[in-house]
């Protein structure tokens, strides 16, 4: 009962403190290391959650989670489920909840993923027909569109896309920063970042918690691209070409890809930040946020191993 007792804990210390850390300001000082915390709320949350129900009903065992649920396979094979201890309703009922919260979370994700791949595989056959090479955007794929847009394609064959539309909208200081910013996404593999975030909201839609943790992620990463912009141009130039996007009306990027334009909230969050810049976190408190954030990751699955 310890095992159980520990992860549920934990659970729930995770929910309190992704509750109370949508409403945290530091994280625009320091958008990748808030990034890594949220990805280590989110995994820790999922497995102390399913964790806890698993190793109450599998107590009987008294080999944890994982090897106790190997023990009851073994047992069910056997044409029985024969334990040391009692094996009553409540546990069964907690081992098919458990099970059926795992397979649920592990099933969306992989849907999640899945979707996302043939969208991805769809729109660059589209690309093909309506886009074009441009000598003046070298490396960029043009969208014969008069709308505004511009969003990057990840993936193994990642594309960065912009319309026409663009092109005549933006000068050629703000066209730098945008591509820099698309260019950022694509390196950095955002879209795995934000993956299971959407599989979170897909699993639990009716949720103001899990909604409010894929937009608060969707802004960081958003933040995390203009930072690793700003190293190729200037922070104003990015600002101005957000808000250009937002006075013109840009096309929302489709699914599966990443836009350079979002809500009208998030884009004024991000050029107050890019006009207003505020200090950075101190090295070593981003060094402890990353070190608290892989004990937290590390310590459910250390639970579902540890012997009741």
């Amino acid at each position: 009962m310890i095992a159980a007792a520990a992860l549920a804990i934990l659970a729930v210390v995770c929910a309190i403190g992704a509750w109370r850390f949508t409403h945290a300001r530091w994280t625009y000082r320091a958008p990748h290391v808030a990034i890594v915390l949220w990805q280590a709320l989110g995994v820790t949350w999922g497995l102390a959650g399913t964790g806890a129900l698993l190793a109450y009903a599998l107590e009987p065992y008294r080999q944890g989670v994982l090897h106790g649920l190997l023990s009851f396979v073994h047992s069910a094979f056997d044409g029985g489920y024969d334990a040391p201890g009692p094996y009553d309703v409540p546990r069964i009922l907690a081992l098919i909840t458990g099970l059926t919260a795992l397979s649920v979370l592990v099933v969306v994700l992989l849907t999640a993923a899945s979707q996302t791949l043939r969208a991805r595989r769809r729109h660059r056959v589209l690309l093909a027909l309506v886009s074009h090479d441009d000598p003046d955007v070298p490396g960029v794929r043009v969208l014969d569109h008069p709308g505004a847009t511009a969003y990057c394609v990840p993936g193994l064959r990642s594309q960065v896309v912009v319309s026409a539309g663009t092109l005549k909208l933006l000068s050629p200081d703000e066209l730098t920063a945008v591509l820099a910013h698309e260019s950022a996404h694509v390196r950095e593999r955002h879209d795995l970042v934000l993956l299971p975030f959407a599989a979170l909201h897909r699993a639990l839609p009716w949720s103001r918690l899990v909604r409010m943790i894929q937009s608060e992620v969707g802004l960081l990463v958003e933040m995390a691209a203009d930072d690793a912009a700003r190293r190729y141009c200037s922070p104003r130039r990015l600002a101005t070409a957000l808000l250009r996007f937002g006075t013109a009306g840009s096309v929302p990027a489709p699914q599966g890809t990443l836009g350079a334009a979002g809500t009208c909230d998030t884009v004024m969050a991000r050029v107050q930040r890019l006009v207003n810049p505020v200090p950075d976190l101190p090295r070593r408190i981003r060094y402890a946020i990353v070190a608290f954030s892989v004990t937290l990751t590390s310590s459910a699955p250390l639970l579902w191993l540890i012997p009741h």
